[in-house]
């Protein structure tokens, strides 16, 4: 099976979380105008006893298409946030949040460059996808104990993903 690349926006990613994007968001001048400042763009949820969150730096290699999507994961204990360094694009996959993920609700989207995105806690997903090397800032749970679900996929569940 081959999964279809969508563009990214709020509307279509709000069941899996948040997009991170200044577009259409209030700003505010700041540091004698020297500089724009958007606020709260998220909401960075910390669960569990430990609420302690990091921010961490991914070097993303670049994957090879198509990439078999043969897993997902999930943080049932903390949102997971991944912000380019660079002026890249990614792409992310995702399934809602249940018990095991249902592999017929499968989504993908191409994150534009200068955007972000926030998973939700519990939502299934494959790790990142670089579509060149870059580094990511993220966000998500200092203590990591318990806080990563992994779900194999079924030697006939295996699904591919393009990207040209």
């Amino acid at each position: 099976m081959n999964l279809n690349i969508q563009n990214i926006n709020k509307e279509n990613f709000a069941q899996f979380g948040q997009l991170i994007s200044t577009n259409d968001v209030k700003s505010e001048n700041i540091n004698s105008d020297t500089t724009k400042s958007f606020y709260d763009l998220v909401d960075i949820e910390i669960l569990g006893e430990n609420k302690q969150c990091r921010i961490n730096i991914f070097k993303a290699k670049k994957r090879q298409f198509p990439l078999e999507i043969n897993m997902l994961e999930n943080h049932p204990f903390s949102s997971q946030s991944f912000i380019p360094l660079q002026n890249t694009s990614f792409i992310v996959v995702v399934a809602p949040i249940s018990n095991t993920p249902d592999l017929k609700l499968l989504e993908a989207f191409k994150v534009p460059s200068e955007e972000g995105i926030n998973f939700k806690p519990k939502v299934w997903h494959f790790p990142l996808i670089a579509i060149e090397d870059s580094n990511f800032l993220t966000i998500d749970k200092k203590d990591f104990k318990d806080n990563l679900e992994i779900y194999k996929f079924k030697n006939n569940d295996t699904i591919f993903l393009n990207y040209e």
